[in-house]
């Protein structure tokens, strides 16, 4: 309960036993889900190229993780957007 009231007001604890465990968790979500890093990497560049045809947007802030829940597994995104672009850049063929 105190773990949550502390995320809550931004008092989130850093420590390296947190640290460990939140990668421990990432590195199972990922085994479930049969996705390696490698994998996740390529997606993550596609991502910021599609995206960034349609707005200006943060790729050193980008974040792309796998969530899981019971059975199921979320592609979990956050990207920090800069700017709306006005027009639809197209890649010719």
């Amino acid at each position: 309960m105190l773990e949550l009231i502390n995320r809550l007001l931004g008092r989130e604890n850093h420590s390296s036993k947190t640290v460990a465990k939140e990668r421990l968790r990432l590195v199972l979500v990922h085994d479930r889900a049969g996705v390696s890093p490698e994998l996740l990497q390529t997606l993550k560049i596609e991502l910021i190229q599609v995206i960034s045809n349609y707005m200006e947007i943060d790729e050193h802030a980008l974040e792309v993780s796998l969530d899981s829940s019971e059975n199921q597994v979320a592609l979990v995104a956050s990207i920090p957007v800069k700017n709306m672009k006005r027009s639809v850049q197209t890649e010719t063929a």
